[in-house]
């Protein structure tokens, strides 16, 4: 991006996005800030990001960088898909990603419709990843130089054809390196907390939340059993449980227990020891491809070696890759990994380089 350019930003009011503003303003593109209302009413997102508050941090930037900042309501968007998606997935015993719903369905489609409205050429965020330009793979999704930071998982499934036209500014930048840069050019964001939850969560908790939203749709009391079928105790309902759970089960004493697999047409959950969590294989689909190789050798029925994340904070491990259908692929790991949940993402790894991902499915 040598030359200054039209470059709309998604900001959210946190440090990261204040700052991917602030670079591209200082390197000479005319910037303009953009905000998404994604709350329906006040009660949701009071302590995430994208709240009000965070708006009003958002045009405070703007306003010291001397930049325009605009706001549009998403809130329809997000309510269908990313909160009543949220609330299905449990509601079918199965663990979603609200973050990857977010930036595939609400954030980024809503962000290229304003920059083409307004006749921006790029779009920009504060995520830490970095887009490539390789000759041989074209334009390529890669990790954030700070691994600690890595939000790559999170971006797999955006379209390709808005990679092609996306700026990333802090993925070559550490977040003490970001909080400082904001710090000696005044943003008053500097040292905001920022938030590890899900944003539209209150404080109670998902299980709560999901109570709140379904009403009458949630499927009541089941059985624990153990990997044989024997009854071991009742539970409240699929929506509290999680693939890996420990804690919260409401067993009182006995052995440790983990939560290794939930049955939602029996409306069971299946407990057993650590060991029973690991698995060696798994089938993921909803295929998303940002490598044309990658695709290609799938689709020609070529195993792949990559590395597989099958969680935000689970380091990628060595698998093999076969398609077994346009949209299905089984992933055979070399080593068994613990707590595979349905409905959370499993994103397929060269080195640092997204070449894809889905949704697990079992």
């Amino acid at each position: 991006m040598a030359t200054a350019m039209d470059v709309v930003v998604a900001m959210s009011g946190g440090v990261d996005s204040s700052v991917a503003a602030l670079l591209l303003h200082q390197a000479g593109h005319r910037v303009t800030g953009l905000s998404l209302r994604l709350y329906r009413c006040p009660s949701e997102g009071t302590h995430g990001c994208c709240t009000a508050a965070d708006r009003r941090d958002a045009q405070a930037v703007c306003e010291r960088l001397g930049i325009p900042h605009q706001t549009l309501d998403a809130s329809d968007a997000f309510h269908e898909e990313v909160i009543r998606r949220f609330v299905d997935e449990y509601l079918a015993g199965r663990t979603p990603s609200p973050c990857i719903s977010c930036n595939e369905h609400v954030k980024f489609p809503f962000l290229l419709r304003f920059a083409r409205q307004v006749g921006a050429e790029r779009v920009a965020t504060g995520h830490y990843a970095r887009i490539r330009n390789d000759p041989d793979a074209g334009v390529s999704l890669c990790r954030a130089r700070d691994l600690d930071k890595d939000q790559s998982y999170f971006l797999y499934s955006v379209d390709p054809a808005i990679l092609r036209d996306l700026v990333l500014p802090i993925g070559e930048l550490t977040k003490r390196e970001v909080r400082q840069i904001a710090k000696e050019h005044g943003l008053l964001v500097h040292d905001k907390r920022e938030s590890q939850e899900v944003c539209f969560v209150p404080p109670e908790g998902y299980v709560a939340f999901v109570e709140a939203v379904a009403g009458e749709r949630l499927p009541g009391p089941g059985r624990f059993v153990d990997e044989h079928g024997q009854e071991i105790g009742v539970h409240r309902g699929l929506h509290a449980f999680t693939i890996g759970q420990r804690k919260g089960l409401g067993l009182g004493g006995g052995p440790r227990r983990h939560v290794v697999r939930i049955v939602a047409d029996r409306n069971e959950v299946v407990l057993g020891d650590a060991q029973a969590l690991l698995r060696s294989r798994m089938t993921v689909t909803n295929l998303k491809f940002l490598d044309a190789r990658f695709e290609n050798a799938l689709c020609a029925g070529r195993p792949v070696a990559a590395r597989v994340q099958i969680r935000s904070r689970h380091r990628a491990a060595p698998a093999r890759v076969c398609a077994v259908a346009r949209d299905r692929a089984l992933v055979d790991f070399e080593t068994p990994q613990g707590a595979i949940a349905p409905g959370q993402a499993a994103v397929f790894y060269d080195a640092d380089r997204v070449l894809g991902g889905g949704v697990i499915e079992g």
